[in-house]
């Protein structure tokens, strides 16, 4: 692997982030590979349906429509590549619930727009970054399949990152670095504090 490319990949993104994943959830990670990669897979999922509900509400968009159909594309093309690595080693894409991640930085976002357009946004490039850094610190440790396919999903996911966080931007009328903030904030507590589960975007999990 190229470290230096991974590197200047994750610039930006270990600036914009407040902490880096715990060992914690690494080391359950790696205990944990055939439900790493189902929840995986439901991200990707849940990465394409999320863009595909913003092309259907701001369809008066058009940088959203285009940078958001470019990127359920993607997702979806991930979703299809971990689906096809988990049945290669048999694992079977079963239901499992969804991590408390997500709803803990929707609760945040207001309800009037476009605030709420901005706020899902700014949610959209801290999961997309958050994402691309996991990415980074499991390639270590994995088999050389799981870590030539993470390395190949870091580019993608560090510019959904900036897409998401330019949208933001675009549609602010003022800047929006305090309400970065605000759910930076938010998500590095959910990092860093104990889980009751493991998942993709859990914290660190005290039950695996």
């Amino acid at each position: 692997m190229d470290t230096e490319l991974i590197d200047d990949i994750l610039t930006d993104i270990r600036h914009f982030l407040l902490c880096s994943t715990p060992q914690g959830w690494i080391d359950v990670a790696l205990d944990n590979v055939p439900l790493l990669l189902i929840d995986h897979a439901n991200c990707e999922k849940k990465a394409a349906s999320t863009a595909m509900s913003m092309m259907y509400k701001y369809i008066d968009r058009r940088e959203l429509l285009a940078k958001m159909s470019k990127l359920a594309r993607e997702e979806l093309v991930h979703f299809d590549q971990v689906t096809k690595i988990m049945y290669e080693r048999n694992i079977e894409y079963i239901p499992v619930s969804a991590a408390r991640y997500a709803a803990g930085l929707h609760k945040l976002v207001r309800k009037e727009e476009p605030n709420q357009l901005i706020d899902k946004c700014i949610i959209g490039a801290i999961v997309e970054a958050r994402s691309c850094e996991r990415f980074a610190c499991l390639i270590p440790y994995l088999d050389e399949t799981l870590a030539k396919f993470y390395y190949s999903l870091l580019k993608s996911e560090g510019r959904h990152f900036r897409d998401y966080l330019t949208l933001a931007e675009l549609y602010a009328d003022q800047p929006i670095d305090e309400r970065v903030q605000v759910f930076l904030d938010a998500e590095k507590a959910l990092i860093e504090s104990d889980d009751v589960e493991f998942r993709f975007h859990s914290g660190v999990p005290s039950v695996a």
